[in-house]
């Protein structure tokens, strides 16, 4: 077997990629989207993010791959490590470089490690683990950081020396089956489930109406409607997308099958607002969203309950709605722990980030149990 780092993932071909196995078929550790990632410049090495992904070989065959950034700041990962960066600063040190696993712009947890059926991730990831840590020696890399892995990480983190940190997202599940949006709501207690329909109701009342569409639907106008809402969710920050309109050509061009658009028009038929999701075979993801008008409660059913509707309509069990907001918990959403995992090649930094992020843990865990506590469904 064979370890080695490849700087543009059009370098693995198609019948290649097709001998890795991802479960579920999510969609952002496909080709497609990374490709597109890499395609329309947005991970790139002006970018900040230049590709350096980790490949395994037996033979002719590929047997593994893993997503892997050189990374010179710490934009667009969600596991915010800024004081990091400053505490090397102040020693003299460079934090950046730095190697990152991860999808760029994407805190949604899954797969970062694909192999090929028949190979044993437990036999892989020492090796990988070792070749990683001395790729960031050659590269004089600050260390490595590997973000929102699916719940196998701990084959990855254990006897290996990495850092767990958590965090808390909020997400949606279908635990008790249900078959629509009505049967969601009856598990609420009569005051939350009041105020879901109040909301969905004022929608209706400012002669809003939603529709949701398929990736192979949506026409190149609405792509760009859909857009334009999406720069001007940054333009409030001051600041511009990470993500290009190439990028989002791109994706709809390549993996249609995997893309929903929901777009909210006016009473005169005119798009106002629209929201961006994927899905694969278990769950709806929701990422983008901006609107052109300031109206009452639409952000909320157009990124919520739009999306749950969609996981009902098509026998989804999970929505992840995106990162951060104690909004969702009154909406149904549940709070869930996720990880990253972090290693520093300079042993004292190491352990002291050992040490910081298992007293960050404590913290993180009690804000989960009180966030339960908060949810809306009937005891």
């Amino acid at each position: 077997m064979k370890i080695r780092f490849i700087d543009q993932i059009s370098q693995i071909s198609d019948p290649h990629w097709q001998q890795l196995n991802n479960h579920d078929n999510n969609p952002f550790i496909g080709k497609a989207f990374l490709q597109a990632l890499e395609t329309s410049g947005a991970a790139s090495e002006k970018g900040g993010w230049k590709p350096h992904h980790l490949i395994a070989e037996s033979g002719d065959d590929l047997i593994a791959f893993m997503p892997l950034y050189l990374k010179t700041h710490s934009y667009g990962e969600y596991v915010f490590d800024w004081s990091w960066a400053e505490a090397y600063q102040r020693y003299g040190l460079a934090y950046y470089p730095k190697l990152v696993t991860a999808i760029p712009y994407t805190p949604s947890q899954g797969e970062r490690l694909l192999v090929a059926d028949g190979v044993q991730k437990s036999d892989l990831i020492p090796l990988i683990v070792d070749s990683v840590k001395a790729e960031a020696t050659r590269l004089g890399a600050s260390g490595w950081h590997l973000l929102f892995p699916r719940e196998d990480k701990h084959q990855l983190q254990a006897g290996q020396q990495l850092h767990t940190r958590l965090t808390c997202q909020f997400h949606w599940f279908n635990t008790d089956n249900w078959q629509n949006f009505d049967q969601f709501l009856a598990s609420f207690n009569a005051k939350k489930r009041k105020n879901v329909r109040q909301e969905r109701r004022k929608v209706v009342q400012q002669g809003l109406t939603l529709e949701r569409l398929e990736g192979a639907d949506i026409t190149p106008e609405q792509l760009e409607h859909f857009y334009h809402c999406y720069q001007i969710t940054y333009m409030q920050r001051g600041q511009k997308g990470y993500l290009n309109r190439t990028f989002f050509q791109q994706l709809v061009e390549t993996m249609p099958e995997q893309i929903m658009l929901v777009i909210a028009r006016h009473t005169a038929d005119t798009p106002v607002a629209a929201a961006l999701f994927f899905h694969d075979s278990a769950s709806l993801y929701g990422r983008y969203w901006g609107s052109k008008v300031e109206a009452d409660s639409l952000h909320f059913e157009a990124c919520y309950y739009q999306g749950i509707e969609y996981c009902l309509e098509k026998g989804l069990d999970h929505f992840d709605p995106g990162t951060q907001g104690e909004h969702k918990i009154s909406r149904g959403f549940r709070p869930i722990i996720t990880e990253s995992h972090h290693w520093l090649a300079e042993p004292e930094f190491d352990a002291a980030i050992r040490d910081f992020v298992q007293e960050e843990a404590r913290h993180v865990q009690l804000y989960a149990e009180q966030a339960r506590e908060m949810l809306p469904f009937k005891e």
